[in-house]
């Protein structure tokens, strides 16, 4: 009788356990939003965390079962982790399958420098760069990022509450500054409580950004939007889905204005 190793108890609770609320979901946006197709390289970024990690475990188990052929390459960027952080991480991408290819940047010590009190914005466009290059790299036109469902609703909720704009978080995105590659979020239907089941269940650790500063970071506009949302959900459970689904019911007629290719419109154009 054949022992089971933990990858493969891994693997199982994806197509098992959790094929519902993981495996199907992921499945579902892939068809819902064209994101896999045939011949596709897709570089799946692996920042260390729970949600990259899953996706990769996903897109492993959608190469195997699914009726797509493409390519994948699991990549990790290092920004400047901490040396035994990385180590971790690839001792953990190691036990559960994944065979990443690690690459180094300096893009810590640049933000540290030039953006001491709030590198953040900057460190995450650095970073989306870096990606899209070491996509080109390797012969991709895709590149892979683990944003989920709650990623989504709260970057809605975050445009209206302190930008006064109505944009959400979108499935794929085709690359300005390099032409022909395509950014895709095939998590875009996981919710985040069932990604911190999983991991739960299998018991995993993910690693944080690694960040000096983040570590000491203790609020931010997220996390407040974050909360707003979970004491919502106390009040009408679906408020989630609600959120996500404005995005996908915008009614041209009832707006006062809005943005097409950077030329603004308002109601009274057409009244």
């Amino acid at each position: 009788m054949r022992e089971f190793s933990y990858r493969d108890v891994v693997e199982r609770s994806i197509t098992k356990t959790f094929k519902g609320p993981l495996y199907s979901k992921f499945i579902q946006a892939i068809g819902l939003y064209n994101l896999v197709e045939p011949g596709d390289k897709i570089c799946v970024a692996l920042s260390g965390g729970k949600d990259s990690l899953l996706l990769a475990k996903l897109f492993q188990e959608f190469k195997r079962h699914g009726n797509i052929d493409f390519d994948l390459v699991f990549l990790t960027m290092d920004p400047g982790y901490p040396p035994e952080k990385l180590a971790k991480h690839q001792e953990t991408c190691a036990l559960i399958g994944i065979d990443i290819v690690v690459e180094p940047s300096s893009i810590f010590r640049v933000t540290e420098e030039f953006a001491k009190e709030e590198p953040c914005f900057l460190c995450a466009r650095m970073r989306r760069g870096v990606l899209y290059k070491l996509a080109r790299k390797y012969g991709c036109n895709k590149l892979a990022l683990g944003h989920h469902f709650d990623d989504v609703i709260e970057t809605t909720l975050l445009n209206m509450l302190y930008a006064g704009s109505f944009k959400t978080m979108l499935p794929k995105i085709r690359s300005e500054n390099y032409p022909g590659i395509e950014l895709i979020r095939p998590l875009y239907l996981v919710k985040e409580h069932d990604i911190i089941r999983f991991m739960n269940y299998n018991k995993l650790t993910g690693m944080d950004c690694g960040c000096r500063f983040v570590t000491k970071k203790t609020d931010s506009k997220r996390g407040e939007v974050k909360n707003l949302i979970t004491s919502l959900r106390k009040i009408y459970k679906n408020i989630d889905i609600n959120i996500f689904r404005s995005a996908e019911n915008v009614n041209l007629k009832s707006i006062l204005g809005y943005q097409n290719d950077e030329e603004a419109r308002t109601f009274l154009d057409d009244y």
